[in-house]
């Protein structure tokens, strides 16, 4: 069988918190939950931390397609979808009840130590990142009251 890129499915509750004055959803909530959705995945490749501090976004094209509101449920979808030899894009989705509401890619650069030049991916990470599959993670926050 054919190992696919790695990829995360991450759901979580809009809380309070994550929404402003407008009582939708503040802009910044699908990037935290990206971002937690990226720290999901690299637990469950094996990578932990490490990487965090070395891997700065570069570009993130991010399309907001419909309002979310307190208390939604959504899924974030979260998928390798290539590799270089120092940089990676993530393809990610957004989803309430089966329809986007967010989209878009991220781009992140491996750096060395001091954070002022690329570096290669180490050749684990690389795999991990090119073999890993598709993973699941438990819900951050679904409670039902």
């Amino acid at each position: 069988m054919a190992e696919s890129p790695a990829a995360i499915v991450v759901n979580q509750r809009v809380e309070w918190s994550d929404t402003d004055a407008s009582g939708f959803h503040h802009n910044t909530f699908v990037i935290r939950l990206l971002e937690a959705a990226e720290a999901a995945l690299h637990r469950r490749l094996g990578l932990g931390t490490t990487l965090f501090g070395r891997i700065p976004r570069v570009r993130t094209d991010l399309s907001y397609r419909r309002r979310l509101s307190f208390g939604d449920l959504v899924e974030a979808r979260l998928r390798v979808s290539s590799i270089g030899r120092s940089s990676l894009t993530y393809a990610f989705e957004i989803l309430r009840d089966g329809d986007v509401v967010a989209d878009g890619e991220v781009v992140i650069v491996h750096v060395g130590p001091q954070g002022d030049r690329s570096e290669e991916w180490p050749t684990e990470v690389r795999r991990a990142f090119a073999t890993g599959g598709s993973h699941t993670a438990s819900p951050v926050t679904v409670d039902q009251s």
